[in-house]
């Protein structure tokens, strides 16, 4: 069964970081993202820009918006986020707990409704 991990953190975070921290995170995402590759997991993922570089778009009374930045304001903010195949919800928990940003902020994980097949 697929698996979306939504990977929350506050971006603001990291403004001050070092660049040794920032190689550190950098490093242990690899080294996660090459695990689940391993062992046949990995679908695909990617690190999202800041959320200053959004642009949402919604329809109010059959006209089109668009909006500058996220719709809602969050502490945390998606900065990115993983598709996993996994056999059940304890298999892709787990994978989610081994994430380096479960340290740093939030995991969401969402199955994956397959309506087009």
């Amino acid at each position: 069964m697929q698996y979306l991990l939504l990977i929350y953190e506050d971006e603001s975070a990291r403004k001050g970081a070092s660049q040794a921290a920032l190689g550190e995170v950098i490093a242990a995402y690899g080294a996660y993202i090459e695990a689940m590759k391993t062992a046949g997991h990995y679908l695909g993922g990617n690190r999202l820009r800041p959320v200053a570089t959004a642009t949402s778009v919604r329809i109010s009374d059959g006209k089109k918006q668009v909006l500058d930045g996220p719709y809602v304001e969050t502490k945390e903010q998606l900065g990115g986020y993983c598709l996993i195949d996994v056999p059940d919800l304890d298999a892709a928990l787990s994978w989610a707990a081994r994430c380096p940003g479960a340290s740093l902020g939030t995991i969401e994980v969402r199955p994956i409704w397959d309506v087009y097949p």
